[in-house]
């Protein structure tokens, strides 16, 4: 099938127009704080002030251009490099030889919401009358033995409930290299060469059915198409913070993917997830390189996906975002906590691309795309650095005498000079840059009688505004720490690759305080001593310190469902999916209000290990999906036997998580465990592994 995509010479040109729009203005927004400044740039500090904002205003310029050319293509209503505008009316996959594996990766996971999810996908599938074209894969890297054993049940229990024995798989690493990348890469050396394409999810992402279809479509439309990334909406937000991040990627979300694509075409990055693969081209060229050299830039590459599609578009194959395609649904961390663990381990993947920028063989596209991570950090410690410049240059002006008479010899003194009128310019074009694209999109959805689905236009106004003042007050704390990030990933601190909480358990004051107080009396200082110093800087510095001084209360209060709640019964954050919910997004719902099947035994699920053991089904089903060591040596068999003996002795709450991981491994040495458990004298030893006598009979 011929491609009939040619965008190469419109992606040059547009590419072209970007760089100008954003180089000029900022050059022109630099020389204007240039002038601005009391000594005109002669001082060592004007000049570092001068050259942050430089950088930092065409950092801005980045996200404003992109929203105006996201709204251009709204207003248009079509685009012509559309990757899905040339796929078929019907939904239907002719080719019975096309097949598509769905992976879902997870790595200590809550197994009852990732099955929820998973059930929810196979009966929309299964609505397209397609289903039987697709193969699911429980892809683990769990690592906490509760949750190895409870994600063999209840993919038992499900393929049981959903007949899909043959349809859906479930996998457990031994040793998760790599970790997501190696998960997949896993599959692909095992399982790839018997699918044409893959659909990578996240534990806590949902797709459509006819989405999917919609996907393997243009696929196969387009040949030349190697990864084909949707926007994935937020959802099932609960908490403040949440509902706020939650509402702004509805509003805000389409106009930025749109622009995304005008300028990306081809070249498009890829989010790691709610992404289809083509399988071949991605085993043959996009394995991950291990960057040479010690240090937090080298080893495993942690960001992979940005490495991935850039690996992808090196080959040959186009990197596409299909920004029209609706049913793609994602959720957000529940607390600014969480977000920024999050980030933490973001930065240094993000920051390992500094050292892909030259690499040979990638387009220059990918390449600003590195550096485009990178400032996803990076940005936050040059604001820092620019914030704490601003504020030397104000105690200078105070407390240092002004020299009238320059090094060279001039008969006239040089009069510093302040001209507030054009930092109130400046001021005003950047304010312009960062909440004008939040206008349009508002203007964008009212006129086109959308503002319904966030409550009404009354409704979805106020939501802004309450969006921007969220915003600016958590703003200074997410620059501290992404700063904070940088700089001890720089030093040389690893960062710990922890499974991400997905609950809505909300932040402790004790927790806060714990995470924020340094923050808080960093805040306190600065102001204080600004305020103290130069009271009229103060005003301008406010809004920084302010955000810092109250992160503590911030953190938690934006972390409470009850504000969540709150919020969403006065009419503020509504998204569409809440006005008139998705038939995935309510299947969702009832599939996580389940119940749990019947068990004799008074086990927990959150006792995997102990079930593995006791319980005759669960340690049969374990059994069978363990992997038999051919040989095990003298020394692993002494070890299993004295961790036996260590678990009959003292009981399973003795062992720590690498122990009753080694006896779940190991068959033999569970099996035997399991028979000697059972022949237990009734009393206290059989009591810690949950028998009583009635279990017996």
């Amino acid at each position: 099938m011929t491609d009939k995509l040619r965008w190469g010479g419109t992606a040059l040109r547009r590419r072209f127009c970007l760089l100008a729009l954003i180089i000029l203005p900022s050059l022109l927004a630099a020389r204007t704080m240039y002038l601005m400044l009391p000594h005109k740039g002669d001082e060592n500090l004007e000049l570092f002030m001068v050259g942050l904002f430089g950088v930092l205003f065409a950092w801005i310029s980045v996200g404003f251009w992109t929203a105006v050319a996201g709204v251009w293509v709204t207003l248009r209503g079509h685009d012509r490099f559309t990757v899905t505008l040339s796929c078929p009316e019907s939904l239907t996959l002719p080719d019975p030889e096309v097949r598509t594996a769905i992976l879902f990766p997870v790595y200590n996971e809550d197994v009852k919401s990732f099955m929820a999810g998973i059930r929810t996908v196979l009966h929309s599938l299964r609505e397209t009358g397609q289903a039987s074209r697709f193969d699911i894969f429980i892809l683990s890297d769990s690592t906490n033995p509760e949750s190895w054993v409870a994600e063999e049940e209840a993919w038992h229990e499900f393929c049981k409930d959903e007949e899909a024995f043959g349809q859906v798989f479930y996998r457990r690493r031994r040793s998760n290299l790599s970790r997501k990348s190696g998960n997949i890469a896993d599959f692909c050396r095992r399982w790839g060469a018997n699918y044409r394409y893959m659909i990578v999810y996240d534990a806590d992402s949902l797709m459509r059915g006819s989405t999917m279809i919609r996907m393997v479509q243009a696929m196969e439309t387009h040949p030349s198409v190697g990864i084909l990334q949707t926007p994935p909406k937020a959802v099932n937000s609960r908490s403040l913070i949440s509902r706020v991040q939650q509402f702004a990627n509805h509003l805000y979300g389409p106009i930025f993917a749109a622009g995304l694509h005008y300028w990306q075409l081809g070249e498009a990055q890829y989010w790691g997830h709610n992404a289809i693969i083509r399988v071949e081209p991605f085993m043959a060229h996009c394995q991950l390189p291990r960057l040479p050299g010690r240090g937090p830039l080298s080893g495993e590459i942690l960001s992979h996906d940005f490495v991935e599609s850039a690996l992808m578009r090196k080959a040959g194959y186009g990197v596409w975002l299909a920004y029209e395609l609706d049913g793609s649904w994602e959720e957000t961390p529940p607390t600014l906590i969480d977000e920024l663990i999050r980030d933490r381990r973001w930065c240094q993947g993000n920051l390992q691309h500094s050292r892909l920028i030259f690499a040979h063989g990638f387009f220059p596209t990918h390449r600003a795309l590195f550096v485009n991570g990178i400032m996803s950090y990076g940005s936050a410690l040059l604001w820092g650095l620019f914030l704490i410049a601003s504020s030397l240059q104000a105690v200078v002006e105070i407390l240092v005498p002004p020299t009238y008479f320059t090094s060279t010899r001039t008969l006239f003194p040089v009069w510093p000079t302040w001209y507030p009128q054009w930092a109130l310019t400046l001021l005003s074009s950047t304010a312009v840059l960062l909440f004008l694209p939040k206008l349009l999109a508002l203007l964008l959805v009212a006129a086109k009688g959308a503002a319904r689905g966030f409550g009404g236009v009354w409704a979805m106004t106020c939501g802004v505004l309450g969006e921007i003042v969220v915003s600016t007050f958590l703003a200074p704390v997410r620059m501290l720490f992404h700063s904070l990030f940088v700089i001890t990933t720089l030093l040389g601190w690893r960062v710990t690759w922890n499974a991400q909480n997905r609950g809505d358990t909300g932040t402790s004051w004790a927790d806060a305080l714990r995470f924020h107080w340094w923050g808080t009396l960093l805040g306190l200082a600065w102001g204080g001593m600004i305020w103290i110093v130069n009271p009229g800087f103060f005003w301008w510095l406010s809004p920084i310190v302010a955000g810092l001084a109250l992160s503590v209360p911030l953190s938690v209060w934006t972390s409470r469902t009850s504000w969540g709640k709150a919020a969403k019964n006065l009419g503020l954050f509504l998204t569409p999916p809440e006005i008139c919910a998705p038939k995935e997004i309510a299947a969702l719902d009832e599939n996580l209000r389940r119940p749990t099947p019947y068990s004799p035994f008074l086990l927990s699920r959150r006792q995997g290990f102990i079930r593995a053991v006791v319980i005759p089904s669960v340690h049969a089903l374990h059994i069978a999906l363990t992997r038999h060591r051919r040989r095990r040596s003298p020394a692993h068999v002494e070890r299993m036997r004295k961790l036996e003996a260590e678990a009959l002795a003292k009981g399973p709450h003795a062992l720590d998580r690498k122990a009753k991981c080694a006896l779940l491994s190991d068959p033999e040495s569970l099996h035997r465990l399991h028979v000697q458990v059972w022949e237990l004298e009734d009393g206290p030893q059989a009591a810690q592994w949950g028998l009583c006598p009635g279990d017996r009979e």
